[in-house]
C-alpha cells in the first residue's frame, strides 16, 4: 500500500471513530436533558414539589460524578468499547424504568441509573479518541466531540416535550429508550472500535514515560487535579448560564421569558460554532492561550450584561457571542488534558485521568445550582452574571496554571509530582 492509500484509510478510520464516538456522545447528552421536560407532567402526575423534581438532577449527577471516576478505571483495565455498550444498556434501561414508574422511588431510581450510565461516556469516548485517531486530527476529533454533545442537549428538549404533549411523558420515555438502544446497535456494528496504539509520537500525553507506579499513582499530579478545578469552575458558569439566563435577563432587560429563553439557544448555537472553529486552534497554539482568548472574552460579556446597560436588542446576540468564546475554548480544555494531565501517568491511564478530570463536571452541574440559586431566590439577578464572569476567570487561571506545570516539565525534563 503506497502513501496515498495508506492516508485515505487512515482517513476513514478515523472518520468512523469520530463518528460513532459522536453518537454515543450526543446520546449520553440528550440524556441529560430527558427528564427536565418531562418535569410539569412528572410534577402533576406525582405531585411533585419543584425541589423533588430537582432532586432527581441532583441524584443523576452526583451518580454519573461518581461513577465517572470510577469507570475510568473500568475503561483502562476491559476496555472503552465495552464501557459505552455498557453505559448504552443502561441509559436505555433507565428510560424504561422511567416509562413504567408509578411513585416517587422509581423515578429517583431511573435517575440513578440514567446516572450510572452517563459515569461512562467521557472516560470511554477519549480513550478511543486519544488512541485511535491520528495525531494530526484529533483537535477535529475533540472539536467534533463537542458539537455532537451540544446536539444532544439541542434535540432532547425539543423531541421529550414534543412526544409529551400529544401521547403522554411515558411514550417519551419509551422514545428515549429507543434512541439509545439504537446508538446501541451502530456502537455493537462497529467492531473496529477498540483497543488499539496511542497515535501522536511526540506528543507528551503519548510520550509519557512508563506506566504509572500504581493505579492511583495520577492523584499525586498537580496538573491533574488543576485539571479537576478547571472543569468544575467553567461547569459552574456554564450550568449558572442554562438554568438561570433567562429568568436573570428576563428581570434586567424586561425580556418576556419565552425571548429570554431564546437566549440559551443562541448560546448554544454560538457554542456550536465556536466549538467548530476551536477545532482548528489546537494546533496552532497551546491549550491553555487558546482558553485563556475564548474564556476571557466570554467572561467580558458576562460582565456587560451584568451591568444592565446592554441594549435589550443585543441580549441574544451577545449570549451568541459568550457562547461561541466559549465554544472555542472547548476543543482546547481536551486538549489540555492529553498534552498536560496525563503525560504524568502514560497513555495506559487514559481513562481513569479523563474519568477523574472529567468528574469535575458533573460535580459543578450538581452545585452550581445550589450557589446560583441563592443568588436568584434573592433576586440579586446582576450578580449571576458576575459570578458566570468570576468562574470564567478563575477557570482561565487553572488553565494556565496546567500550561505552566507542562512548559516546566518540558524545559527541565522533570516528572511531574
Amino acid at each position: 500500500m503506497n502513501d496515498s492509500s495508506a492516508s485515505v484509510v487512515g482517513a476513514r478510520k478515523d472518520a468512523e471513530v469520530i463518528s460513532v464516538v459522536g453518537l454515543a456522545h450526543a446520546t449520553s447528552h440528550f440524556f441529560q436533558l430527558v427528564l427536565p421536560p418531562l418535569f410539569p407532567w412528572l410534577m402533576q402526575d406525582f405531585s411533585l414539589s419543584f425541589t423533588a423534581a430537582g432532586m432527581l438532577m441532583t441524584v443523576f449527577f452526583v451518580v454519573s460524578g461518581v461513577g465517572q471516576a470510577i469507570a475510568g478505571f473500568f475503561v483502562d483495565r476491559f476496555g472503552a468499547r465495552p464501557a459505552l455498550l455498557a453505559g448504552l444498556g443502561m441509559l436505555a434501561a433507565a428510560a424504561v424504568v422511567l416509562g413504567l414508574a408509578q411513585d416517587y422511588p422509581t423515578l429517583l431510581l431511573a435517575a440513578a441509573i440514567a446516572g450510572s450510565g452517563n459515569a461512562v461516556f467521557h472516560p470511554a469516548d477519549y480513550t478511543l479518541l486519544n488512541r485511535l485517531v491520528s495525531a494530526k486530527r484529533l483537535g477535529h476529533a475533540f472539536s467534533a466531540h463537542g458539537l455532537t454533545g451540544t446536539l444532544g442537549w439541542a434535540a432532547a428538549p425539543v423531541l421529550m416535550v414534543g412526544v409529551a404533549g400529544p401521547f403522554g411523558w411515558r411514550a417519551a420515555a419509551f422514545v428515549a429508550a429507543g434512541i439509545a438502544v439504537l446508538a446501541l446497535v451502530v456502537l455493537a456494528q462497529h467492531k473496529g472500535i477498540g483497543p488499539g496504539p496511542a497515535h501522536g509520537a511526540g506528543d507528551p500525553a503519548a510520550d509519557a514515560a512508563g506506566p504509572p507506579a500504581g493505579a492511583f499513582a495520577f492523584l499525586v499530579s498537580r496538573n491533574v487535579w488543576m485539571c479537576f478545578v478547571f472543569f468544575l469552575m467553567w461547569t459552574f458558569a456554564f450550568s449558572a448560564l442554562q438554568n438561570f439566563s433567562p429568568a436573570v435577563l428576563s428581570n434586567m432587560y424586561g425580556l418576556s421569558l419565552s425571548w429570554a429563553a431564546t437566549a440559551v439557544t443562541a448560546y448554544m448555537l454560538g457554542n456550536a460554532v465556536g466549538t467548530v472553529g476551536g477545532g482548528f486552534l489546537v494546533n496552532g497554539a497551546s491549550p491553555d492561550r487558546a482558553i485563556a482568548f475564548g474564556l476571557f472574552a466570554a467572561a467580558l460579556i458576562a460582565v456587560l450584561l451584568a451591568t444592565g446597560q446592554a441594549p435589550a436588542a443585543g441580549v441574544l446576540p451577545l449570549m451568541a457571542l459568550m457562547g461561541l468564546g466559549a465554544g472555542l475554548a472547548g476543543p482546547s480544555r481536551d486538549m489540555l488534558v492529553r498534552r498536560s494531565a496525563v503525560s504524568g501517568a502514560g497513555a495506559a491511564s487514559f481513562g481513569r485521568i479523563y474519568g477523574f478530570v472529567y468528574s469535575g463536571l458533573d460535580t459543578g452541574l450538581a452545585l452550581s445550582p445550589i450557589l446560583f440559586g441563592y443568588f436568584m431566590d434573592a433576586g440579586r439577578f446582576p450578580e449571576v452574571m458576575v459570578g458566570v464572569a468570576v468562574f470564567q476567570a478563575l477557570a482561565i487561571l487553572a488553565a494556565w496554571r496546567v500550561g505552566q506545570g507542562a512548559a516546566e516539565r518540558g524545559r527541565f525534563g522533570t516528572k511531574e509530582q
